[in-house]
């Protein structure tokens, strides 16, 4: 086999294509686990299988090993459900990829060949099978927000991507954003400075505990984003009647509407949506959302998500078996392994 980052030619979504018998693979990789499933062109794909085990980073990033441990005995599960020939492409959607994927592309590809015969793999980052899960093959951008946040955007020849650089360093506007300003706005509360909100500081002690006892509760953890994130409900809920509440949700709104025209197209016919569990907070999110889109983004179409990331990978790897992928191909964001020619 040998690494490419070409694409592939071709026409489109749909566009008509030689269609072997062989299924594909589409797999999302993210913080809460694995989601697999199988398909073939025309036919459909199984039910989801799912495992709630994230994959191990290790010294190369993302470990290649422990994905096909949890990855091989859902593939063989769900093989007699397909009833195809084998499996010809796989697609595997990754968090991290861009930063974290120098194992899984120096092993990945071969160890897909050896398990199940796979010869053509695409290594996508979560940000494009979140984008492509969203608006397809259009020229745009995509805020996919949950415990993190990123924006990715496209004129159809190349990528363009925002912020999702972890809790320290960024997700402005991510669900760990928003947890943690609102337990920032609690501890001001307890300590009587500027900015606090007592009813922000009764929810979380009753989440958390004590407020003096937070920083014993949380440092520690290693799962520090999804602990923080686990509050912004609580921020959402209070911001009916709390205004420090309802501006930590507002300035979330503004970086997330930021980062989307930092990456979206300036001109032509362009489409803008918002995927991942975030916005199931609702309105009080939602609605300062759609303002500050409006007035940074007014030439470009918001439309809702078609699906997610596992739809987005199994798009990708459909139209990868037709050989009609028209994405933009990128090292680090969407790395194509074919075979060899000859």
């Amino acid at each position: 086999m040998t690494g490419s980052t070409g694409a592939g030619a071709g026409s489109g979504t749909g566009a008509a294509g030689a269609d072997t018998g062989e299924g594909f693979l589409a797999v999302d990789s993210g913080g809460s686990g694995l989601r697999v499933v199988l398909g073939a062109p025309g036919r459909g794909t199984t039910t989801p299988r799912a495992s709630r085990e994230p994959v191990r980073t290790g010294p190369k990033g993302i470990d290649p090993g422990h994905l096909m441990e949890q990855l091989v005995p859902m593939v063989r599960a769900l093989l007699p459900e397909l009833g195809v020939s084998g499996l010809g492409t796989a697609v595997v959607g990754a968090a991290g990829l861009a930063t974290l994927g120098e194992g899984l592309r120096a092993e990945l590809p071969g160890a897909l060949e050896r398990e199940f015969g796979i010869r053509t793999v695409a290594l996508v980052a979560d940000a494009v099978t979140a984008y492509t899960g969203a608006l397809g093959p259009r020229p745009g951008a995509v805020v996919a927000a949950g415990t993190g946040l990123v924006a990715i955007g496209t004129d159809l020849r190349s990528w363009r991507r925002a912020d999702g650089w972890g809790h320290l360093l960024g997700d402005c506007g991510s669900g760990a954003w928003i947890g943690r300003a609102g337990l920032e706005a609690a501890l001001r509360a307890h300590d009587g400075r500027p900015g606090g909100s007592a009813a922000l500081l009764a929810r979380a002690e009753e989440s958390f505990g004590p407020a003096q006892e937070l920083p014993g509760r949380l440092y520690p953890r290693t799962d520090r984003p999804a602990v923080l994130a686990s509050f912004a409900p609580q921020v959402a809920a209070g911001a009916g009647s709390d205004p420090v509440a309802e501006g930590i949700l507002r300035e979330a709104a503004r970086h997330m509407a930021e980062s989307a025209a930092a990456v979206c197209p300036a001109e032509g016919e362009v489409y803008v949506s918002l995927t991942g569990g975030l916005f199931r907070l609702g309105d009080a999110l939602v609605v300062p959302l759609e303002e500050e889109l409006e007035r940074r983004l007014p030439h470009a179409r918001r439309v809702p998500a078609a699906g997610g990331p596992l739809e987005g990978s199994v798009q990708i790897a459909t139209e990868l078996a037709r050989s009609s992928l028209t994405l933009p191909s990128d090292a680090s964001m969407l790395y194509v392994v074919t075979p060899k020619r000859g």
